[in-house]
């Protein structure tokens, strides 16, 4: 029963050994994780990626606004038209826009202008980030850490999409405005990724790379 607005916590202590069994398991699991460019065009079940929205929706948000909107396309038309569109601003990116050092960055990950994953793949996945809400009164008002919430949304839906054997992309078209028009959201809603949802080509390949060892990543004051 609901006291003031707050109900008990659920929540039940582990054994340390189960603790770290699960820990170990999870990294395992998330260290195994890749981002190719290559997908299948093998179909998608729509349930699977209702689930992966509902994952990356219990994210933790500033004053529970949870100001994001997940657009999941399947639509072969739209695909194709998301993707001309993505490919005029990337072109112009490549060409113009890029900074040596950018270029630089890239260059051992084999990207272009050219985005075969927005068509290939079953599922083209947009999440917009809201900047503002509609209060009762029908009125808008602003949302709060809307960047940081969307952010931990999308590291949690990509970790439902690799935990039941997908995998996806993260693509950034820059600028992303033309995605709120061609999927005719709200001036207030803004997108921030791209993510391309599938299995993966029979062939598909990813970069040779390695990740950071804890210590060149976190700093422990004890």
């Amino acid at each position: 029963m609901s006291v003031d607005g707050f109900i008990p916590l659920d929540w039940n202590q582990l054994p340390k050994q189960e603790m770290e069994e699960r820990a170990n398991a999870l990294f395992q699991q998330m260290n195994s994780r890749r981002t190719t460019r290559h997908f299948s065009k093998e179909k998608v079940p729509r349930e699977l990626i209702e689930k992966a929205i509902m994952c990356g929706s219990t994210a933790p948000s500033g004053a529970h606004l949870q100001p994001w909107t997940f657009v999941a396309v399947s639509n072969s038309e739209m695909k194709s038209k998301m993707r001309n569109a993505a490919e005029l601003e990337e072109k112009k990116t490549y060409t113009e826009r890029m900074p040596e050092a950018w270029q630089e960055v890239l260059q051992p990950l084999g990207t272009d202008a050219v985005k075969e994953h927005m068509t290939d793949a079953p599922w083209l996945v947009v999440l917009f980030r809201q900047s503002k809400r509609v209060r009762e009164n029908g009125e808008q008002g602003p949302t709060y850490y809307s960047t940081e919430s969307c952010g931990i949304a999308a590291g949690m839906f990509i970790h439902a999409i690799h935990n039941m054997g997908l995998v996806t992309l993260t693509h950034t078209p820059s600028p992303m405005g033309f995605l709120r028009e061609i999927l005719d959201r709200p001036n207030h809603e803004h997108a921030m990724l791209v993510m391309p949802v599938g299995y993966p080509a029979d062939d598909a390949k990813v970069p040779d790379i390695s990740r950071k060892e804890l210590a060149d990543v976190a700093v422990f004051l004890e």
